[in-house]
């Protein structure tokens, strides 16, 4: 009866500090921004299946996805031991026995998963300290909670089979427990039973236990408790990829835009912050780290956390007076030089296994710096210039979007061939064409990919299709402003083209440019209007397997193919390009070190095509290695910014006689051209 009390005066004592330790959260996150997270449930739960009990992002690395599959699944098992131990404290007679059989697979399991979590654990302590991958190479606290949290688990174990041991000695275990028994037959007999050890491993493992669910409020390793949820409220699958949510300036009560501190977060953003366990994958794949970059997006995200603990209580208690509200998320946490270095290639958020979106968040704190506090790199000053005198980034004039128009027609005159090319002004209206080509700013203004654009439109005319384009009432997408952080500037371009669009029926668009067609096709719907948006590779590759383009001339070239970020880990374009390629007689295709959805992104996105790199060695730099690595002849790519990116890091390396940068369309074209 005594033990009855003390037990229950400890559980709910235990369980008290929790839920306190629980309402501070809830209270940190009662100050930041609602967002709805609860449209199709359905495809929630799918997502928290495949994610979070499945863990199968966990094994994009495979030694440390099965160690930490054995251990979150050892942990589930367990919980029926756990329960089964905390109802005995009440009703010390109590046991889950009355199920029979199904008794005896949970023990069974019990004792297997068991066995296993605490080699596991032994084996994952030992790679904390030998032969640790950099990505795990943190600060010295993260390490010693990182140990912590491992010995807990072990203790865990170790009281487990000492109780079990214990029970078959005494001769009071059911069920089956094949590792329990052999430990019991190792260390003694059946006579070596004790009731004072019993209680002992007993109560030790009730302490261990309740101990681990009260740390874990206070540690990294919170994602035990958050990283279900987090999952759940993720929008994968849910909307596109890397869409950013607009804001509405007519709403006249938004007085602050952007993210400055930690209560300009939506809930999920901060919450993302607390589900991070700093396993650093994100920091292994991030361009701008692994070149040298003061910027670690590991580090964005749990900086957001250290500052919703530091802040959250001091609301909470709503201390006027507290150092804590003179300072801010941005610059006293993170720095404008961190959020500067990001091409928002979303690399970290395909490698999280926790579903975190480090690059939203990066993007709103960019905005609270272009729109609030005008604090930004030099080089912007040019690029927004331009956007606002020229409608591009590009410092030439609307009229010089017809120049490639022009010239088009007159190298098709002279080579005696078709041409389908109509502008929009002309015909009045999209259903007069099959697909309205977008060339985009870098299309109709860039001296090199204006060859691209060029010999996509030869491709179109060659397949007979009939297609019309919008030549100067053409205006940029919005998307280098919008990743910059200037969404007041994105919204006006995308009002216009959005007026644009529908006052010529545009239904079906093509373009060359991933950067455009990903705003085009998943943001623009922001915006009022609908648009079925292919890629040119998606196009190439459909008229081919349509047979109305047949690549006839063999080229005999090495060919490696460079992934753009969107539109590849935003838009799950992988094969389509790599199809076009192979259906090349000759071509040899060969694959970088890191390619698809693990690929190095080039260094030019989210508007850093128009930075200049002054930190660490440049990203593009690092990638046209990998490409030259892998003796190809020819680099091609499916996107003007990286093939910019890619053709200047070749003569970087002074490798421009040996290797050509081609986009696949040049590649087509030419084998066409027999």
């Amino acid at each position: 009866m005594l033990n009855t009390i003390i037990f229950a005066i400890f559980f709910f004592g235990m369980l008290g500090f929790f839920i306190y330790s629980a309402r501070k959260f809830f209270i940190t996150l009662s100050f930041t921004k609602p967002e709805n997270r609860f449209k199709d449930i359905s495809q929630r739960l799918k997502n928290t299946f495949v994610f979070a009990f499945l863990q199968t992002k966990l094994f994009r690395h495979k030694l440390a996805g099965f160690l930490h599959f054995l251990i979150y699944w050892g942990f589930l098992v367990l919980g029926f031991v756990v329960l089964e131990g905390f109802i005995e404290g009440f009703f010390p007679e109590f046991t889950f026995a009355f199920l029979g059989p199904v008794y005896s697979f949970l023990t069974l399991c019990a004792d297997l998963f068991g066995a296993i979590v605490f080699v596991t654990v032994i084996f994952s302590l030992l790679r904390r300290y030998i032969g640790t991958p950099d990505r795990l190479k943190v600060e010295k606290s993260s390490r010693m909670d990182a140990t912590f949290i491992l010995v807990m688990i072990m203790l865990v174990m170790v009281t487990m089979f000492g109780t079990n041991v214990e029970r078959i000695w005494l001769g009071h275990s059911q069920g089956l427990r094949p590792v329990s028994d052999f430990l019991a037959n190792i260390f003694g007999g059946t006579n070596s039973g004790s009731q004072t050890m019993y209680m002992f491993f007993w109560w030790a493992h009730n302490i261990v236990v309740l101990s681990f669910l009260n740390y874990l409020p206070y540690s990294k390793h919170f994602h035990v408790l958050s990283s279900i949820p987090n999952t759940f409220f993720s929008n994968y699958d849910i909307e596109p990829k890397g869409i950013l949510k607009p804001i509405n300036f007519e709403d006249e009560s938004i007085t602050q835009y952007g993210v400055k501190d930690y209560n300009d977060l939506t809930w999920k953003q901060v919450l993302d912050g607390y589900t991070c366990t700093e396993c650093g994958r994100c920091t292994e794949v991030c361009p701008a780290n692994t070149t040298g970059k003061l910027l670690n997006p590991k580090l964005i995200v749990t900086k957001i956390r250290r500052r919703a603990s530091d802040k959250g209580p001091v609301l909470a208690e709503k201390k006027e007076q507290d150092p804590m509200l003179d300072i801010n998320l941005v610059p006293d946490y993170i720095s404008p030089q961190e959020l500067w270095a990001c091409t928002t290639c979303r690399a970290c958020v395909q490698e999280c296994p926790v579903m975190i979106d480090h690059v939203t968040s990066i993007v709103d704190m960019r905005r609270n710096l272009v729109m609030m506090e005008s604090e930004f790199p030099e080089e912007m000053n040019t690029v927004f210039r331009n956007l606002e005198n020229n409608e591009s980034p590009w410092a030439f004039g609307a009229e010089a979007r017809n120049e490639w128009i022009e010239e088009l027609s007159e190298e098709l005159e002279k080579e005696n061939k078709v041409n389908n090319l109509k502008k929009l002004s002309n015909v009045g209206n999209a259903e007069e064409a099959d697909v309205v080509f977008w060339s985009g700013c870098a299309g109709a203004f860039d001296k090199r990919y204006r060859n691209v654009t060029k010999s996509f439109a030869k491709l179109l005319n060659e397949a007979g299709v009939k297609y019309a384009v919008l030549g100067n009432e053409e205006k940029c997408t919005g998307d280098p402003a919008r990743r910059l952080g200037n969404e007041f500037l994105s919204q006006q371009f995308i009002q216009q083209n959005v007026e644009t669009l529908k006052k010529y029926n545009v239904k079906k668009v093509v373009t060359a440019c991933p950067h455009c067609m990903h705003s085009l096709k998943n943001e623009y719907s922001q915006f009022g209007i609908e648009l079925d948006v292919t890629h040119h590779s998606e196009y190439i590759d459909k008229l081919i397997a349509e047979k109305k383009l047949e690549p006839k001339k063999e080229i005999k070239e090495k060919v490696t193919y460079h992934d753009s970020c969107y539109l590849g880990r935003y838009n799950d374009i992988y094969s389509q390009p790599r199809e076009t390629i192979d259906a090349v007689k000759g071509i040899d295709l060969v694959e970088m070190t890191r390619t698809k959805d693990r690929g190095l992104c080039c260094g030019a996105g989210g508007g850093r095509m128009f930075l200049e790199e002054t930190e660490g060695k440049r990203v593009n730099i690092e990638r046209t290695e990998e490409a030259l690595a892998t003796g190809a002849t020819t680099i091609a790519s499916a996107c003007p910014f990286c093939m910019t990116m890619l053709t200047d890091g070749v003569k970087a390396k002074e490798k421009a006689e040996e290797v050509k940068v081609k986009d696949i369309a040049e590649i087509v074209l030419e084998s066409i051209n027999a």
